[in-house]
Formats: structure tokens, sequence, C-alpha cells
């Protein structure tokens, strides 16, 4: 079957990075308790380091180490920086990322990244599982605003002229899909990735996919 160009309900679909389309919440969680541990700090349960990916690098870290005085926080991110870099190359995406936007591509939606990530770790990210060019746009976090601020979408739907109405958000974090309400977006979750999908109805998704599968699917029938 043959798609014609703009046929479709959103114009614009954003993809949240860790834990949506790539395999790396336990790898973040695990360098968040190492370098809280590297200050001298409490290093956070397993809940409460998966629960700050998506904001920016230094909010989720100062969130995550409450006891951790502020004049540490360059220590932070230095040690948290060392501990996931060592570990990133055990990274991937995950299965079926790659089919699923192919086939977004062929639809000629626009797709775009809007990460906590900082600008030089997602264009690292990028590089090194060859998607360069896959992406018509992206927002890290110390470009524009962390999450839930809306910042990242709205300067996307201006980039592309895209209305809130045309613009999804997919996302593993309840960070995700309040950055969607508070830009006047719809938004999908997904429950692979660092928070309970318990979390998302308040927030009102379309749906929650279980699986790449399941969000491929929904996508092409829906989106």
């Amino acid at each position: 079957m043959t798609h014609s160009p703009r046929a479709r309900q959103y114009d614009l679909i954003a993809f949240d990075w860790d834990g949506t389309l790539f395999d790396s919440t336990a790898i973040i969680a695990r360098s968040i308790q190492r370098a809280v541990a590297d200050v001298g700090g409490t290093p956070p349960s397993d809940t409460a380091a998966t629960y700050v990916i998506g904001m920016g690098l230094m909010q989720a870290l100062a969130h995550a180490a409450p006891d951790v005085p502020p004049e540490l926080y360059p220590r932070l991110g230095e040690r948290y920086r060392h501990h996931y870099l060592a570990q990133q190359h055990d990274l991937s995406l995950f299965a079926g990322v790659l089919p699923l936007l192919a086939d977004l591509k062929a639809r000629h939606h626009w797709l775009a990244v809007a990460t906590g990530k900082s600008r030089r770790g997602l264009d690292e990210a990028l590089h090194a599982v060859e998607l360069r060019g896959v992406f018509d746009g992206s927002r890290t976090a110390d470009e524009t605003a962390g999450k839930p601020s809306p910042l990242m979408l709205h300067e996307l739907m201006r980039e592309f002229g895209v209305d809130p109405e045309r613009t999804l958000m997919i996302g593993d974090t309840t960070h995700d899909l309040q950055m969607a309400v508070n830009a006047g977006c719809h938004s999908v979750g997904v429950s692979y990735g660092a928070h309970e999908p318990d979390a998302f109805a308040v927030l009102s998704p379309r749906f929650v996919a279980h699986s790449v599968g399941e969000l491929h699917d929904w996508l092409l029938a829906h989106a």
C-alpha cells in the first residue's frame, strides 16, 4: 500500500532517548549510584535512581543525592560521566527500533529526539548506533530546559511549523508524558523503560506500549 505524503494524524513524532529507543536504564541508574558514592553521599535506591532518568543531568543528580552539597555537584557530574562512559559501548537500541523508524520515515513523518541527555551525549549516541540522518531534529536538556518543561517540544514545533495537536511525544517516564501535557501535545508511554506504567494514567497517554513491536503496530494504525 502506498501512503500519501502527510496523510496521517501527526506530522511530528518526538521520541525520548534513554529507555525508549536506547536500552540504557540499568546502566544510567548504576552510574548515578556509583557517582553519589564517589563523592561521599548515600547512594539512592534502584527506584530513586531510575525515577530521575529523563531529567537534565544536574537536576537528576541533585534529586537523587539530597545529602550531597551543591558545591560538589560538578564533581558528582564528572563521576557520573566517568561511570557512564565506561559502560556506554555495552548499550544498544531496543530490538525493532530501526524498522519502526524506517516505517515512520516512509510515511513522511518528521522524527525528532527530545531528551534529558546533553548535546554531546546525544550526538555521540547517534553516531555510535549509526542513526545520523534518521532524525529531522533534536533538543537536549542542556540547550533548552529539563523535563517536564515543555521548551524542547515548543522549539521543535516552531522549527517544523507544527501545531501541538499534530505532535506526538513518546517516552518511558512520567517526565516525558508531563512534558507533552505541558506543551499541549498528545503522548504515548512505553512500559519497558525507567518508570512503572501505573503512574502514566493520570497523564492521559493515548496508548501504553509494552514492547517496541506494540509501539510499532500502534503507530502504523493510529499516527
